[in-house]
């Protein structure tokens, strides 16, 4: 049975005499696949060892009975208040040293053996419960790992754990303070067993400390997903396991997180909670499903998309008639084989009675049903088609959880940010239409003409050999501004001068730096003067040519971009933080000299994408605006639904094949 299309179901929060009715509708709109169960753990387990699976099983058959298959989460978000008050040592702890309490979610340290033995004795339960049910087709491990705990947790079993990581990773005390840099302000241990986890302190932490405090909680997530999946593989070897990502959430490491599973599923809410802005800029939209796609390089579900208001204390726009759809077809024109919306039926209690779902609280079918009912059943070949294909791209964007851990600990300026950054260069070829994938520095460059690597502030010897190599082999690698800067454990370098085991590859050398507080550089480029922000690197070309020069400052003249030829390929470098037209005209310069794949001009909210299927190749034309648009389609361009041409409506999506 193929799954397209598919709701986040909680049945347990209506009357068991409405779950037949509910389900009908869902058949009747097209709908297949629900995930059920993720924050249901207290209803399952009331008490300790009692178990209660036959309400679940009931919803389970009955939805089976119109069509509809089922992806059982592991409630482990939600660990019920008897667990608590029998075991108050699982509450997390944030850098205040404050015990955080019961009422919301995700209430739980994930490295206490306690809970894990609690987690232990109910997914087993669960697992053997369920194992032989033929409806249920998989699993969601817990929900959004990383939510909710980003000042979480500092508790002493994450203190013992984080000081048992450190011991494996540099075997003894000495090599850690050498790594560490332990020497400046007194602060050498003489035992892992001293070392605290990051709470408050009077003033500053120590930047290598608190790079290895990031991976740690990263790796922490990764091995408590890792626990789970042993135990429902060792059971249920027939179903997959995914767990729900969310775009550019930084608390774990996404490529890390999606290597053991089947495949990765993603939330995707455009429009946001807050009044302002009503929705979230289409480019950043596109990236965080383009990111999505390249944690495992395949394509993956939308686990819960925006189907609805959204709000908690506060709520967004209502989305306008056709926005929903087109969002939906957003997601899978990046890369989704399912997309699952969030929620069915918007819930009367709890803290998100103003998240709204597909039902508004009455549950009586409206606009927001109809309108997704019309685009499940028009799009469901389509959707068997597509299934497993992926877009073809020849740029790629090299992102890094360790910069951005980095960065974070030390912004430089007050305004940089990390991701931001990188979409200026993601916007600069998304606004050509020229296919994006992101990918890790430890994933395959050879297959891209374009490599953007920004902000490559951390380095090691096996990194800058692999971009060398790319770059001799003929490949073009776009380096920026702060390359090169510290080691691995978050120390400055200081045996050459800056960008480091890189200036060969780049022909320069950078010799001093400016931080731009409170204001902006001028560039001249080809005899055009554009803006730049942040921070410029001051360099000295030693075998680069320069492309632009600053046009301010007491370094005026000085080289602002520059490339240089390595071996069959060149290696590029951007002094500053480019702004939008100025990023714009250097993806000019290398679309055309590269002669990238672009789906050509379209205006300002119009994009085209596309996804490759053996020798067919699917175009999207996606109208993110509330007016119509006009797009010029190429004759070759074969209309996969009736009616499409030239004219694209307000919100509308045509698709071609080619």
């Amino acid at each position: 049975m193929e799954i397209y299309y598919g709701a986040d179901y909680y049945p347990e929060h209506w009357p068991e005499e409405r779950w037949e009715e509910d389900a009908r509708l869902m058949q009747e709109m097209g709908l297949n696949v629900v995930r059920m169960a993720e924050f249901s753990w207290t209803k399952m387990e009331p008490r300790m060892g009692e178990f209660h699976f036959e309400w679940l099983e009931q919803a389970i058959n009955l939805l089976a009975e119109h069509g509809i298959k089922t992806v059982l989460g592991t409630p482990t978000a939600t660990p019920p208040a008897w667990i608590v008050e029998q075991n108050p040592e699982i509450f997390p702890v944030d850098s205040h040293g404050i015990r955080r309490g019961f009422g919301g979610r995700h209430h739980d340290c994930q490295s206490n053996i306690t809970y894990r033995a609690h987690i232990r004795r109910f997914v087993t339960a669960m697992a053997e419960y369920f194992k032989d049910n033929k409806h249920v087709i998989g699993w969601q491990i817990d929900n959004e790992f990383g939510n909710s705990h980003g000042d979480l947790c500092m508790c002493p079993s994450c203190t013992a754990s984080f000081q048992a990581w450190l011991k494996q990773k540099y075997g003894d005390i000495d090599t850690l303070n050498r790594e560490w840099g332990n020497c400046f302000w007194s602060q050498d241990y003489g035992k892992f067993e001293q070392i605290p986890s990051p709470k408050l302190t009077v003033t500053g932490q120590n930047p290598s400390a608190m790079l290895d405090w990031k991976r740690f909680c990263s790796d922490l997530i990764v091995e408590f997903q890792q626990f789970q999946i042993d135990i429902i593989r060792n059971i249920c070897p027939d179903k997959f396991i995914t767990h729900n990502f969310m775009g550019f959430a930084d608390k774990v490491n996404y490529f890390d997180l999606a290597k053991n599973l089947d495949f990765i599923s993603h939330d995707q809410y455009p429009g946001l909670f807050l009044a302002q802005p009503p929705k979230q800029p289409e480019d950043f939209l596109s990236a965080s499903l383009d990111l999505m796609r390249g944690t495992k390089g395949k394509s993956f579900w939308i686990m819960e998309q925006q189907a609805g208001i959204t709000g908690w204390e506060f709520m967004g726009r209502s989305p306008k008639p056709g926005q929903l759809s087109m969002w939906a077809m957003h997601s899978i024109a990046h890369g989704a084989d399912a997309v699952v919306f969030f929620r069915w039926r918007t819930c009367t209690v709890g803290t998100e009675q103003y998240w709204h779902g597909i039902l508004p609280h009455s549950g009586n079918p409206g606009r927001r049903y109809e309108e997704l009912k019309s685009l499940i059943h028009k799009t469901q070949p389509l959707m068997k088609a597509l299934q497993g294909s992926i877009p073809h791209s020849e740029v790629g964007i090299v992102f890094s959880y360790d910069q951005e851990y980095a960065f974070r600990i030390q912004p430089h300026h007050p305004d940089f940010d990390y991701v931001q950054h990188l979409m200026r260069y993601y916007n600069a070829f998304y606004q050509k239409n020229i296919p994006i994938d992101f990918l890790a520095d430890t994933g395959d460059f050879s297959k891209y003409k374009l490599l953007i690597a920004p902000l490559q502030y951390l380095m090691n010897p096996e990194l800058e050999v692999k971009y060398k190599e790319y770059v001799k082999n003929g490949g073009n690698l776009v380096l920026t501004m702060r390359t090169g800067v510290k080691n691995m454990n978050n120390v400055c370098m200081s045996d050459c001068e800056l960008p480091g085991g890189l200036s060969e590859l780049t022909g320069l050398e950078v010799l001093d730096y400016d931080c731009l507080r409170n204001t902006n550089i001028l560039v001249d480029w080809d005899g055009q003067t554009f803006t730049a922000e942040k921070w410029s690197d001051i360099i000295n070309v030693t075998t680069a040519d320069v492309l632009a020069r600053y046009e301010s400052e007491y370094y005026a003249s000085a080289p602002a971009v520059t490339v240089n030829t390595y071996g069959h390929g060149k290696a590029y470098y951007v002094a500053s933080e480019p702004t939008d037209e100025m990023a714009a005209y250097f993806a000019d310069v290398l679309h055309k000299g590269l002669n990238l794949l672009s789906f050509g001009e379209t205006p300002s909210g119009v994009e085209i994408t596309h996804r490759k299927q053996g020798n067919h190749t699917y175009i999207f034309v996606i109208n993110h605006n509330d007016t119509e648009q006009t797009v010029s389609i190429p004759d070759d361009w074969k209309p996969v639904f009736d009616g499409q041409g030239d004219s694209l409506s307000p919100f509308g999506v045509d698709v071609y094949k080619v």
